[in-house]
């Protein structure tokens, strides 16, 4: 089963933000918790946690890309 990574919304008013960097790459595997990218939003730059552990299968967005709140940045899929 794959688990999506998605842009999460840091404030009321948060509405986009830009992927500063990829803390993973495709391939690598993660656990549950672990930072797997930096988002800057409008006030600073925070660490988006996998939502589980596995495999990084797929990059979607790119460094230095704006996504909207909600869109999808990653795939994680189980270990195996």
């Amino acid at each position: 089963m794959a688990t999506a990574v998605r842009m999460p919304r840091w404030g009321m008013i948060m509405e986009e933000g830009i992927l500063h960097a990829w803390l993973k790459k495709e391939g690598q595997e993660v656990a549950q918790g672990d930072g797997i990218a930096e988002v800057e939003s409008d006030k600073a730059v925070n660490e988006i946690q996998a939502p589980a552990s596995g495999i990084v299968a797929r990059i979607v967005v790119q460094e230095g890309q704006t996504v909207p709140v909600g869109a999808l940045l990653a795939v994680i899929a189980e270990a195996g």
